[in-house]
């Protein structure tokens, strides 16, 4: 065989070697980016979660004080909080939610402050049979009451496709949305206190509404997941030197049998 035929059938065998080096680097290149996104993303959450647990753990604030500081562009989830008011028991709102495998509702009152403002209260959870007002006529506070709690911010927009739709004509709520709690409760928006509040677990009169049902569940896998990524592009170098050597043990033996 002529000397550049030859050339041409070596260039030809190393290609697809060139060609499966390539590929590894870019594949590894992205693993180790996902997996350092990974890490990104777990010292974000460790840093939120840090955040909750200062704000939660610190002592009361007065509603003015909240309300100022949310209009400042604060975030105020999950502050103390404490108010005094009066309860718009005719417009309660009902949440859908479950309590101890429970199906039923949080209730969510309007409370009318001394300056004219209003704030939706969270005041607990009732099971389903409870949900008609009548059957918990005791926990019905016709007078001022004073209310501790914590902050919640509310929802931008629904958040997810998979959320059933909110009918607000039954007062039923599958998603928070405060303007339509307020606009079916009569509440003008230039009365509503930006936020919602979680009542805490001081009992009601006659038990119901059950409060202190705040959920803060934020899930931290991001370690996992870092581990996971990194450990597959580990894999894939462990596999691809594996690879090169067979190939190049092959290469060589093909050269000897061909007698070069």
């Amino acid at each position: 065989m002529p000397a550049r035929a030859k050339s041409t059938v070596a260039d030809v065998r190393r290609r697809p070697g060139r060609g499966m080096l390539a590929a590894t680097v870019v594949a590894f290149a992205i693993l180790i980016s996902l997996g350092t996104w990974q890490v990104y993303r777990l010292q974000w959450k460790e840093a939120l979660i840090a955040g909750i647990e200062a704000r939660r753990h610190a002592a009361p604030l007065p509603i003015a004080e909240l309300a100022r500081q949310a209009a400042a562009g604060r975030d105020v989830d999950y502050v103390p909080v404490t108010l005094s008011g009066v309860f718009d028991n005719a417009h309660e709102q009902y949440f859908f939610a479950t309590d101890d495998g429970k199906v039923g509702y949080y209730v969510y009152t309007p409370l009318d402050l001394a300056d004219g403002r209003t704030v939706f209260v969270n005041r607990g959870f009732v099971p389903e049979d409870l949900r008609d007002p009548a059957r918990r006529a005791e926990g019905q506070p016709a007078g001022a009451v004073t209310v501790t709690g914590l902050a919640r911010a509310r929802l931008s927009g629904k958040p997810s496709w998979v959320v059933p739709g909110n009918e607000p004509g039954k007062s039923l709520y599958f998603w928070k949305d405060l303007d339509a709690m307020a606009a079916n409760a009569a509440v003008p928006s230039e009365r509503l206190v930006p936020f919602f509040v979680d009542a805490d677990a001081t009992p009601n009169p006659g038990g119901w509404p059950k409060g202190g049902v705040t959920q803060i569940d934020l899930p931290n896998n991001h370690l996992n997941y870092a581990l996971t990524w990194y450990g597959l592009a580990a894999a894939l170098v462990v596999i691809s030197v594996l690879a090169f050597r067979r190939k190049a043990t092959d290469r060589a033996g093909s050269r000897k049998r061909s007698g070069r």
